[in-house]
């Protein structure tokens, strides 16, 4: 019987410090994390394993709600199968814990937000690519030809017999992006 963490983070850039930091000033003494991965989803790896690990007195806590789940639905399925199976929920930041009827109403509240802040992203998301394509921007990376001047001198750099991770730092791209230069035929546009 214990505190068990869960962390999430959106992209695999993010970091979970801060949230590690928390959690364990919380009393978690073990932490589970999903790097690169929605909380929209309701299966995610981390979050499965940490379900199997729970047992009967254990306590779920995470830093913010919107880490356990974006979706009200799912979150409140989440909550309800943890208090069949006699584990409890605490979330440090919005101090909210199902031990008790006041807990577990402003975990409704606290949940429907997160849905709706969710839904509120992704709303602007689609406005803002719709008010490009209007004003003739396109969404997504670049067009870049073969006669740009990174791609000529990834080629040159290449003819000296640098491998594709020392010309992407040289030319500041990945080594997948010089690796796609480097396969450009002279008509082609990536």
């Amino acid at each position: 019987m214990g505190s068990i963490g869960y962390a999430r983070v959106s992209t695999v850039d993010q970091n979970s410090d801060l949230q590690h930091s928390a959690l364990k000033a919380a009393g978690c003494h073990r932490i589970f994390t999903d790097h690169g991965v929605s909380g929209s989803l309701a299966s995610r790896p981390e979050l499965d394993r940490m379900l199997e690990h729970l047992r009967d007195g254990d306590e779920v806590v995470v830093w913010k709600l919107d880490r356990l789940g974006r979706n009200t639905r799912n979150l409140l399925t989440l909550i309800d199968d943890l208090e069949r199976r006699g584990v409890h929920f605490r979330s440090v930041t919005e101090g909210i814990s199902t031990t008790g009827p006041m807990g577990r109403a402003m975990l409704t509240v606290m949940s429907a937000f997160a849905q709706l802040e969710r839904d509120q992203l992704v709303e602007r998301t689609k406005a803002g690519m719709a008010a490009a394509t209007e004003h003739g921007r396109r969404a997504g990376r670049r067009e870049i030809t073969a006669d740009h001047a990174k791609v000529k001198r990834a080629r040159d750099l290449k003819t000296q017999g640098l491998t594709p991770a020392d010309i992407g730092k040289i030319i500041g791209a990945s080594r997948a992006t010089v690796y796609r230069y480097l396969r450009m035929e002279s008509n082609e546009v990536i």
